[in-house]
């Protein structure tokens, strides 16, 4: 894929507002710094590709603020090769971000327009990772257990079947609370039977719709 320089600066502005911002994992950074973002939203849009801004991609949904993806990740704190379930594929901007990073990941989608718009997007671009449209409230256990997750839309509480497919030592990172405003938790798997969580950032995002979401 051919590199269009008109968004170069504008994304590398992006970067470093970005670090401006507190992200401090370089790696993150660093991802953000190669995705086209402009090529994952409408063309009329493109001028607000690189700003930190979520912006609409139909069906009722948006790509994700920029700042919103490098936290998010940054928290999941994981190493290349790490197997990392996202819940809400969206457009693929978080997927391929972490698929710069090097993890292993599995994604899910409910809306079908979004999951095959996503898949051949992560494939132009040349990313793998594994997409299912479905209910992404019940995690996808065919691949568990995962070294993290994360959920790109706010729940009204923590989905249980996502906890039960960490790893021990796996963190989950998830928006939960009412439609208007969620603050992001991450939890820990200490063991089998035991669990950290942290209570970070406030945050606002589209509804978890599902089983165990936002019905």
């Amino acid at each position: 894929m051919l590199e269009d320089r008109r968004f170069s600066r504008p994304r590398n502005k992006l970067v470093e507002h970005l670090r401006e911002k507190g992200i401090k994992d370089e790696r993150v950074l660093l991802a953000i710094g190669k995705i086209p973002r402009h090529l994952l939203i409408d063309s009329g849009l493109h001028h607000k590709a690189y700003e930190d801004t979520a912006l609409p991609i139909g069906m009722g949904q948006t790509i994700s603020q920029p700042y919103t993806v490098a936290r998010q990740t940054e928290l999941l704190e994981f190493g290349k090769g790490d197997r990392i379930l996202e819940i809400g594929t969206g457009s693929g901007y978080q997927c391929m971000v972490l698929c710069e990073m090097g993890a292993d990941v599995y994604s899910v989608e409910r809306h079908n327009e979004l999951y095959h718009r996503a898949k051949k997007a992560l494939s132009e671009f040349g990313y793998r990772a594994m997409l299912k449209a479905g209910d992404g409230t019940l995690g996808w256990s065919t691949y568990a257990p995962y070294d993290g997750i994360v959920v790109t839309a706010g729940a009204p509480v923590v989905p249980q079947d996502l906890i039960k497919q960490l790893n021990v030592g796996g963190k989950l990172v998830i928006p939960v609370g009412d439609e208007k405003k969620q603050v992001m938790l991450r939890i820990v798997r200490v063991s089998e039977t035991e669990y950290h969580q942290e209570e970070l950032d406030n945050f606002k995002f589209v509804p978890l719709i599902g089983e165990k979401g936002w019905k």
